[in-house]
């Protein structure tokens, strides 16, 4: 398995009051599995969640009203975000579902982001950092919330072949 889920401030309990559990673990192997060392991830992580039926109500994926930010996610009262980009959207991805806690549009989020850290990171590992972030950001950040942590490898960009015909 290429994540790792972390839950914070009972976000494991809300899944299992909504009988979720399964779906979010289904859900989040079939994202690791097609995004697995794909280049133009956002694109792949729409449609993983489309086809796991986390796209359905175009509605229910709106932040503030009149204006265009989007969940990527959404079922249930279960928002989720994310990026793979690097780990630093961790801020951006817990505001967003903060707005949506404090709306009343979610009960709980869940956030997607890369494990892979730089060589001069202090950390040793994501999940300690994670760990540390969750604690200092709050009061500000208080939903409850899961975290995926994935490792999706490195990009495999295509060689050409330089041959010319």
């Amino acid at each position: 398995m290429s994540f790792e889920l972390l839950h914070f401030r009972d976000a494991d309990k809300i899944l299992k009051s909504k009988k979720m559990e399964k779906d979010v673990q289904a859900t989040l192997e079939y994202v690791s599995d097609c995004l697995y060392g794909t280049l133009h991830r956002g694109e792949f992580l729409r449609q993983a969640l489309d086809e796991m039926e986390w796209r359905r109500n175009d509605e229910a994926l709106i932040i503030l009203d009149g204006r265009r930010y989007r969940f990527k996610g959404f079922k249930k009262g279960i928002a989720i975000e994310g990026s793979f980009s690097a780990y630093e959207a961790i801020l951006e991805g817990l505001l967003r579902l903060q707005i949506g806690f404090e709306k009343k549009k979610i009960e709980s989020g869940i956030l997607l982001l890369t494990s892979l850290r730089s060589e001069k990171s202090p950390y040793k590992s994501t999940r300690i950092m994670v760990e540390e972030d969750i604690q200092n950001l709050e009061p500000t950040i208080s939903l409850p919330v899961s975290i995926a942590l994935f490792d999706l490898g490195r990009p495999v960009i295509p060689q050409e072949d330089g041959n010319s015909e």
